[in-house]
């Protein structure tokens, strides 16, 4: 049987050049010529344009500056407050954990003070004790006099006591229920020196908070807490703006946070 290719005698191939393909010898490549000035006027450029997203993004979304006021218009100051609550609260987390672990060490250390110190110290309390029971004056004989009778007998009535008033009523009240590391945030729109009244618990609960205020280019924390369960008292107005509460669910099950107010505010701006 005879073989269709033989492989002892295999055929030439030659290389054709492609059709349009340049020669190697023909190439050329053309250079950008660079200057000093171009140069300059692309680092000024590149800078310019990495101040712009600085001032309009990063320091927004990340800490909650907003030099120019369209953060807060894009939302982005928000996310930077809120980042800014969560790292504060992992840090007082940290700090009172550290707190926790140093305590018992502080009790073992106050547990092994010298037995000659407690002793002292009751001999002192004993001296003292002695002193006061000796320089007690000795009891006096006291003489009664009688006394004359009443002329007349005098008759007094009682005038009937007034009537607690009545408390006064509440103007606003919101409850939110939330899960987990969830949280909530409502406040109240007031005028500079303004007073609202209010009470807020979490209903068995507890809840880390942080009363703020923010407007027309002001911002101000009046007050944080972690692990409280409820609250009343007044908000006083620093400036005019929006002023009011941020809270967070801490624990590991869902409640309930409810919030009364009334006072001198023009609007209650919740979720």
């Amino acid at each position: 049987m005879q073989n269709r290719f033989d492989i002892t005698n295999p055929p030439q191939l030659r290389a054709e050049p492609r059709m349009g393909q340049a020669s190697p010898a023909g190439a050329t490549i053309r250079a950008v010529p660079a200057t000093s000035g171009g140069l300059v006027r692309a680092t000024l450029g590149s800078g310019a344009a990495a101040a712009v997203i600085l001032g309009l993004f990063w320091l927004p979304a990340e800490y909650g500056i907003d030099p120019t006021g369209l953060g807060r218009m894009m939302g982005l100051t928000q996310m930077g407050e809120i980042k800014q609550q969560l790292y504060a609260e992992a840090d007082a987390d940290d700090a009172a954990a550290a707190a926790e672990a140093s305590a018992p060490q502080a009790a073992i250390a106050a547990a092994d003070s010298p037995v000659l110190d407690r002793l002292t110290a009751i001999e002192a309390q004993l001296a003292t004790i002695a002193a006061v029971v000796g320089a007690a004056p000795a009891p006096q004989a006291v003489v009664v006099q009688p006394q004359p009778a009443a002329a007349a007998a005098t008759t007094t009535v009682a005038e009937p006591a007034e009537p607690n008033p009545a408390p006064l009523a509440w103007r606003d009240e919101v409850s939110y229920t939330l899960a987990p590391s969830e949280g909530v945030e409502v406040k109240l729109v007031m005028e500079e020196g303004a007073v609202a009244a209010f009470e807020w618990t979490a209903n068995g609960g507890v809840v880390n908070y942080d009363t703020h205020g923010d407007g027309g280019g002001n911002d101000i924390s009046y007050e944080q807490g972690r692990a409280v369960p409820e609250q009343a008292g007044e908000l006083v107005a620093t400036f005019t703006g929006n002023h009011g509460w941020f809270w967070r669910n801490r624990s590991d099950a869902p409640l309930t946070l409810t919030l009364r107010t009334r006072g001198d505010y023009t609007e209650l701006r919740a979720p």
